[in-house]
C-alpha cells in the first residue's frame, strides 16, 4: 500500500512539474505575443541574412533591421566564431522578440566559419554500413550551435539525388537510395535535436531529380503523383515520423502537385498547406528556401513572392528581401482578405512556442572564451572514423604494393603533402606531380612511369560540381582514358561522379574527400592495415553500381 501511495505521490509531482512547465511556456508565449502590434508579428515569420565579415555599417544596418521590423531570426553565412558570437550578443540585446539564430552548416559549422573544421558532405555516408558516426556528427554539430547561441541548423538534406548531373545537391545528398537516404537522415536529424537543436529537413517535396539549380532558374520535375510519393516524398513521410521540428519547402515546378506554370512548390499552397501539412500530417515549422533566389525572383516582384509563400502556408521566410515591402504587401492581402489574421496570429504564436521550447526565454550571451577550440572539439575524432569507414575499393584487379618499384601520379596537388610525404619516406615511392593540363608533360611522365612495377593515381582538388567534367583539363582525361594503364590503382579523393568521365579504369578507391583524415585512411589501405568496407552510394555507369560492397566488387567480373 505503501509503495502505491508513494507511486501516487511521484506521479501527481511529475505530472504538477509539467503542468507548471507548460504554463509557463504558455505565460511566456502570451507575454510575448501580448506585445507585439501587427507589423511586429509579420516581422517574426521573416528570417534575414547576417555575415559576421561584413563591415560595421552593414552590421549596424542589420540591428537596425532587427529593431524596426522586429524579425523572427537571422541567418548566419560567413565568418569567424568570435565575430560571430559578438555580434549575436549585439543583435540578441536590440530585440524586442528574442531571435532565432539559424545557420545552413550541412557538414557542421566549418562549412561557413573560418578556423573551424568541416565534417564531410553527405554523399561520404551514403557509403557507411551503419548510421552511428551519422549521428555522432549531428550530435557535434548540435553542441557546435549551442556554443555559437544558435538554435536552428538547416540540415539535413534528405534529397535522393538520383540525377549523376544534378547542379545543386549532387554530393551534398546521401545518395540515390531511399532506404540509405532515410537512415542516415534521420540519424543526423537525431544526433541534432536530442542535443538540443531544430533539425530541418529539405528540401521538400525532393530537390534530387533535377538539372536546373534553383539558385538561378526553377527547375521542373515532370514525374507522376505516384513516382514522387514512391521515391521522393518517402525520406520526408520518415522524418515527420521521426519527429522532425522543421522542414524547408523547395523553389520546384512540380505539375503533378500544382500545374500553375512558373508556381514553385514554395508559394503553392496545393504543396505546402495541402500535401505538406495535410496528407503528410507535418505540425512543425514549414520554412522556404531563400526567397532571393531567381527560381522565385525572376517570375514574382518579392513582395509579392512573399505573400504568396505566407498564403501557400509557410510559417517562416527566409531571406524575404525588403522587409518594408513584404509587410505592407502582406498587411495588403489581409485587408484584402487574402489572408486571414487569426492565420498570421496562429504562425506568430507557433514560432514563439518554439523559441520557448529552444530557451530563448533565457538571457542570450554567448561567452567567447575558448570558443575556437570548443567548436573544433570533437571533430577531428569523427572525421578521423568517417573516412576510414567511408572507403570503397571497386573494379579491383590489383592488391597495392608500396616499395620503390611503386610511382604515385598526383593530379592536382602541387607539392608534397602529409600523405605524399609518408608513402614517399617509408617505401622509397616515387611521387610525380602534375596539374594534369598539359599533354606533352603528361606524355613524358607516361614513359618514366614505365619503369615502375606499379603506379597508383590519386586525383586531388578538383571541383565538387559537375559543369564542365568537374573541372577536369581535358589532357587528364583523355590521360587517364589511355589503353594500357589496366594495372593501375586510382585513388578518388573527391566526388565519386567524376569517374563517369574514365570508361577504362581500373581499382578504383573512392575516398571522397581530399583531407587529412582521408589521407590517413587511404595511406592505412594501402599499407594493409584498414579494409575498405564502403558501398559505393550512387551509380556511376552500369558497371559501378550503387550499394555495390568493396567484396562484391572483388568477385565481379569487368
Amino acid at each position: 500500500m505503501k509503495k502505491i501511495f508513494l507511486s501516487s505521490l511521484l506521479f501527481i509531482g511529475f505530472f504538477t512539474t509539467i503542468q507548471a512547465q507548460k504554463m509557463s511556456e504558455k505565460k511566456w508565449v502570451r507575454k510575448q505575443f501580448s506585445a507585439l502590434n501587427m507589423n511586429e508579428k509579420i516581422g517574426q515569420l521573416m528570417v534575414i541574412r547576417a555575415h559576421s565579415n561584413w563591415s560595421q555599417n552593414k552590421i549596424d544596418s542589420i540591428s537596425a533591421l532587427i529593431q524596426q521590423y522586429n524579425v523572427g531570426g537571422l541567418c548566419f553565412f560567413q565568418g569567424g566564431p568570435v565575430r560571430q558570437a559578438m555580434q549575436t550578443n549585439a543583435y540578441q540585446t536590440v530585440a524586442k522578440t528574442p531571435l532565432f539564430i539559424a545557420i545552413d552548416a550541412e557538414w557542421g559549422l566549418g562549412m561557413r566559419l573560418d578556423s573551424v573544421e568541416s565534417f564531410p558532405r553527405q554523399l561520404s555516408m551514403g557509403a557507411f554500413a551503419s548510421s552511428d558516426l551519422v549521428y555522432q556528427m549531428g550530435a557535434a554539430i548540435a553542441e557546435q550551435c549551442k556554443r555559437l547561441g544558435i538554435q536552428i541548423n538547416y540540415g539535413p538534406v534528405i534529397d535522393i539525388n538520383n540525377n549523376p548531373l544534378n547542379p545543386v545537391i549532387n554530393d551534398r545528398s546521401f545518395g540515390q537510395s531511399k532506404s540509405k537516404v532515410i537512415q542516415q537522415g534521420v540519424a543526423y536529424m537525431k544526433g541534432m535535436q536530442d542535443n538540443g537543436i531544430m533539425a530541418t529537413a529539405k528540401h521538400f517535396p525532393g530537390h534530387g531529380d533535377v538539372n536546373v539549380d534553383s539558385h538561378f532558374d526553377l527547375p521542373v520535375i515532370n514525374k507522376s503523383m505516384a513516382a514522387l510519393d514512391s521515391l521522393e516524398l518517402e525520406p520526408f513521410k520518415a522524418l515527420i515520423n521521426a519527429g522532425i521540428e522543421s522542414i524547408m519547402v523547395a523553389h520546384l515546378s512540380v505539375p503533378a502537385i500544382d500545374d500553375r506554370p512558373k508556381y514553385a512548390t514554395s508559394i503553392s499552397p496545393k504543396a505546402v498547406n495541402g500535401l505538406l501539412k495535410k496528407e503528410l500530417g507535418f505540425k512543425g515549422i514549414s520554412v522556404t528556401d531563400a526567397m532571393d533566389m531567381k527560381a522565385i525572383a525572376n517570375y514574382f516582384p518579392q513582395g509579392e513572392a512573399n505573400v504568396q509563400a505566407i498564403l501557400a502556408g509557410n510559417d517562416m521566410l527566409c531571406l524575404p528581401g525588403d522587409l518594408g515591402q513584404s509587410i505592407n504587401k502582406i498587411r495588403a492581402a489581409i485587408k484584402e482578405r487574402r489572408l486571414k489574421r487569426s492565420d498570421i496570429n496562429a504562425r506568430v504564436k507557433k514560432i514563439l512556442t518554439a523559441k520557448y521550447k529552444h530557451g530563448l526565454d533565457l538571457p542570450q550571451q554567448i561567452d567567447t572564451n575558448h570558443i575556437v577550440a570548443d567548436l573544433n572539439q570533437s571533430v577531428g575524432s569523427i572525421n578521423a572514423a568517417m573516412a576510414q569507414q567511408s572507403l570503397a575499393f571497386l573494379r579491383a584487379a590489383n592488391s597495392p604494393i608500396l616499395n620503390n618499384k611503386t610511382a604515385y601520379l598526383a593530379f592536382n596537388a602541387k607539392s608534397a603533402n602529409v600523405f605524399t610525404a609518408a608513402i614517399s619516406s617509408a617505401y622509397g615511392v616515387k611521387v610525380f606531380y602534375t596539374n594534369g593540363k598539359d599533354a606533352s608533360e603528361l606524355a613524358l611522365i607516361n614513359d618514366s612511369l614505365k619503369a615502375y612495377d606499379q603506379v597508383i593515381v590519386g586525383l586531388h582538388g578538383y571541383s565538387r560540381r559537375p559543369a564542365n567534367h568537374f573541372e577536369l583539363p581535358a589532357a587528364t582525361l583523355e590521360f587517364l582514358n589511355e589503353k594500357g594503364h589496366e594495372d593501375w590503382i586510382h585513388l578518388i579523393f573527391g566526388n565519386p561522379y567524376a569517374v563517369g568521365d574514365f570508361n577504362t579504369i581500373n581499382n578504383i578507391l573512392f575516398a571522397f574527400e581530399d583531407t587529412k583524415h582521408s589521407h590517413a585512411a587511404v595511406q592505412k589501405w594501402l599499407e594493409g592495415k584498414l579494409q575498405a568496407g564502403g558501398t559505393l552510394p550512387v551509380t556511376i555507369s552500369p558497371e559501378l553500381q550503387y550499394g555495390m560492397s568493396s567484396e562484391a566488387a572483388l568477385k565481379k567480373k569487368f
